[in-house]
């Protein structure tokens, strides 16, 4: 398993990074079936062109989403523009005609509707944000489903589980488990936050996890005054690695304004394993 950083600005686009997206790949010679799968974590502003840097959106095989907020969906609208559109559509429908399905069932593009997972109005948000006219939809191209905590999805070899987290929306942190590409036969696991400050929900997500990914938008002292519950900095993020047990942390969500070195020594200095910075386009393989 791979994670792939699409995107790793915090609540807007900045000059060298879309919002919020990550992209979790289980390559083929790693996957039980011998097929490539590719999981996306949020669709913030700007990720939808970075995306095609490293895969074509039509092999995406499901989409998770942590929470409502433009930075972390809004490109599923263009998305919707992609798939309905591609100038290829039309051919590989009349070769396997598009139906909604859990997951897609092959490796060719346009299988099936694409699932999205998200909070519970997740496909009136995203109409709207679209601007869909009264009586449409977009069930032609999304399968919406909505994450239950507790509720394991399966996408092919990959587990989710979603973790409620503390937010001022209704919002999820994501455990994937997946077979490892360092070690055969093992399988790893990924603990992606989401937006979140401390909380219970957060410190389960991240129990023992191989890697946790999370965000770090605020810095202690510069954003005290600003209402808890909100963003970790950090320091906090780097305690919530270091309660759960996570081996490693990699930090995201980092809006252009802030020194992402300065989250980096929070973290480091509450936390004693290794300590990341997301950027797009670095690979983290577990």
């Amino acid at each position: 398993m791979r994670l792939v950083v699409i995107g790793s600005s915090g609540s807007f686009a900045g000059p060298d990074s879309p919002a919020s997206s990550y992209l979790v790949q289980v390559p083929d010679d790693v996957s039980p079936d011998g097929r490539e799968w590719n999981l996306l974590l949020d669709m913030g502003n700007g990720a939808l062109g970075a995306l095609q840097r490293f895969v074509d959106p039509r092999r995406l095989d499901a989409i998770g989403l942590s929470h409502l907020h433009p930075d972390h969906f809004v490109d599923v609208c263009g998305l919707y523009v992609y798939l309905k559109y591609h100038p290829d559509r039309a051919a590989a429908a009349v070769a396997a005609p598009a139906a909604a399905s859990p997951v897609r069932p092959g490796d060719e593009p346009f299988a099936g509707a694409l699932p999205v997972w998200g909070p519970s109005n997740t496909a009136e948000r995203i109409g709207a944000a679209y601007g869909l006219e009264a009586g449409e939809s977009m069930e032609s191209q999304f399968a919406f489903r909505s994450w239950e905590p507790g509720q394991v999805v399966a996408v092919g070899p990959l587990e989710i589980e979603p973790f409620r987290v503390y937010h001022p929306v209704e919002a999820y942190g994501v455990r994937v488990t997946g077979p490892s590409s360092l070690v055969p036969g093992e399988r790893v696991t990924l603990a992606y936050t989401g937006d979140t400050d401390a909380c219970e929900g957060v410190v389960e997500l991240a129990r023992d996890a191989d890697l946790l990914l999370a965000e770090a938008a605020f810095q202690e002292g510069r954003d005290d005054a600003v209402d808890r519950g909100i963003h970790l900095t950090g320091r906090r993020a780097g305690e919530v690695a270091t309660a759960a047990g996570a081996r490693r942390l990699v930090l995201t969500h980092l809006p252009a304004w802030n020194d992402k070195q300065a989250a980096r020594d929070e973290a480091t200095a509450v936390y004693a394993g290794p300590v990341d910075l997301a950027a797009t386009g670095r690979v983290f393989t577990l």
